[in-house]
């Protein structure tokens, strides 16, 4: 629940003050906002997200489809 209430709370401040600037629609959670809350969330529990090692990123990349 902690996590739902953060992105909308934030959400409504992005729309508070970039609102004007968009037209009517339904809108994805901004990126950087979900990933504020993830990374807050993963602070208060003692953890961090890690990076992608350069052979991970190299094999994201170069997936075929039917693999």
């Amino acid at each position: 629940m902690d996590l739902s209430f953060a992105l909308q709370a934030l959400c409504v401040l992005h729309i508070a003050g970039h609102g004007r600037n968009l037209s009517p629609g339904v809108y994805p959670v901004p990126e950087s906002i979900d990933e504020e809350v993830a990374r807050t969330k993963l602070t208060a529990l003692g953890l961090a997200i890690d990076s992608l090692t350069p052979s991970q990123e190299h094999y994201l990349a170069s997936w075929d489809e039917g693999t």
